[in-house]
């Protein structure tokens, strides 16, 4: 992760930014996603925020669907990330890296004439996530590996090991979340966890439930 502008707080962000509705999709501090951009919406979107200040949201759509209405509703909270890496592809794509900087929750969506939405957010509840390793002391990185090699075992998947080791608490616990294949409602959970620690412990949790689910009992990986 590699940002030129430094955030130190709330004061610090645009408190109205453009959103990007992503089902599925984890953004976390310091986390760093890759984006396809292909809608002439967001493909705008993306022009005005390189002309501003480089940030935009990513928030899943609501869970519950919305009969009737033009656009989903949105969760309360999502990420805020700054544009870190663009390159243009030659076919009228954006492919970037957007690298997470902090938490917001919605104050209001806004009504707006561009294509995309906007809305006023509040970074307020989520101070501590402008401090790097907050909280990475009281994380526990046993029961996270333990988690990872029985959903990996179950999953048969490869795990990079040597990577997995030498990570520091935080970026263990983001890179895992961000990565993992749940669903909506667990990134969901993943993402408004207080802090790294009930992160973790939540991830712990969500990878012992589809252990457990994969290989049909209701125990608990020990």
């Amino acid at each position: 992760m590699s940002i030129n502008k430094v955030y130190n707080g709330p004061d610090d962000m645009p408190h109205l930014i453009a959103v990007f509705p992503l089902s599925g999709a984890l953004l976390l501090p310091r986390g760093e996603i890759p984006l396809n951009i292909f809608e002439p919406r967001y493909l705008g979107m993306i022009d005005d925020a390189m002309r501003s200040h480089r940030i935009f949201g990513v928030i899943q759509p609501a869970f519950e669907a919305d009969e009737g209405k033009p656009q989903p509703a949105l969760q309360a909270v999502g990420c805020a990330g700054r544009i870190t890496q663009l390159s243009e592809t030659g076919d009228g794509r954006y492919v970037l890296t957007l690298t997470g900087i902090a938490r917001f929750r919605i104050i209001q969506e806004l009504q707006v004439t561009t294509a995309y939405r906007q809305c006023a957010v509040d970074y307020s509840g989520f101070a501590d996530d402008f401090i790097s390793g907050k909280g990475a002391g009281d994380v526990d990185r046993d029961g996270v590996l333990r988690a990872l090699k029985g959903f990996a075992e179950a999953n048969r998947l490869k795990v990079e090991w040597d990577s997995i080791n030498e990570a520091p608490n935080e970026a263990l616990v983001n890179a895992l979340s961000m990565m993992s294949p749940f669903g909506p409602r667990e990134k969901q959970a993943l993402l408004e966890a207080p802090d790294l620690r009930q992160r973790a412990d939540v991830l712990i949790a969500i990878s012992e439930m589809e252990v457990a689910r994969a290989s049909g009992t209701s125990n608990s990986l020990q």
